[in-house]
């Protein structure tokens, strides 16, 4: 039986990886260092902002320090959120499945993202409070496909449900990258991966792989994590 349910956010709840990629660029074209939608698909997608500046970096041969990282981790926050302020659609299929969760079994939300990133998204969608733990990228020192932050999830998920043996084998992972599907399984945590972002075939370390979360339930997961 599960113990709980681990969503990602940026491609599973809403399509946000767009609308990063247009504010990194806000940020990184005047400085030299912008880069091809297919580059971000390819190579930043499923970094953190951390580590999606320090890699824009290291490819160019450029240095980067922590003070200026803080910098433009603030400014790419910015940008984004001045993006996002029309509002975000959801993925078809995934407000209504949280809905349909939601005080049936443990929820949490694993995501690269900064918590200011996510917390406005959620509120437009109706899903504020939602989640029973949320873990997001400035509260692990490494990013996707690092175990951390699943790990963490799980952690909180146990210490704020004792009574019900909260176990990494025991809960399922929704993600639609291969770093995120690499960072569950890392943790231990089955994955149940969706096509939004990358075909089937890259995704691979999934136990099961679904086009869409349209029309799933609690007993359709469970029985696709079996």
């Amino acid at each position: 039986m599960l113990s709980a349910i681990i969503f990602d956010f940026d491609g599973i709840i809403v399509d946000t990886e767009p609308l990063h990629y247009r504010a990194f660029q806000a940020i990184l074209e005047p400085l030299g260092l912008g880069y091809a939608w297919e580059e971000y698909v390819n190579l930043y997608m499923g970094f953190d902002d951390r580590d999606a500046f320090r890699e824009a970096f290291r490819v160019h041969g450029r240095a980067l320090d922590d003070h200026e990282l803080e910098l433009l981790i603030d400014r790419k926050a910015a940008a984004f959120q001045e993006i996002i302020s029309s509002g975000v659609a959801p993925y078809p299929g995934v407000v209504e499945l949280i809905g349909s969760i939601n005080g049936t079994l443990p929820l949490a939300l694993c995501s690269g993202a900064l918590r200011c990133d996510i917390l406005p998204i959620l509120a437009g969608l109706g899903l504020s409070n939602a989640f029973d733990v949320i873990v997001t990228a400035e509260e692990v020192t490494a990013s996707k496909p690092d175990p951390a932050s699943y790990a963490l999830a799980v952690e909180r998920l146990a210490a704020a449900f004792a009574d019900r043996r909260i176990l990494p084998g025991r809960c399922i992972a929704i993600e639609d990258t291969p770093a995120g599907i690499a960072s569950a399984t890392g943790a231990g945590i089955p994955v149940i991966a969706v096509t939004n972002s990358y075909p089937a075939e890259m995704l691979s370390g999934a136990v099961r792989v679904v086009d869409s979360l349209t029309g799933l339930t609690l007993t359709d997961i469970e029985n696709l994590a079996r």
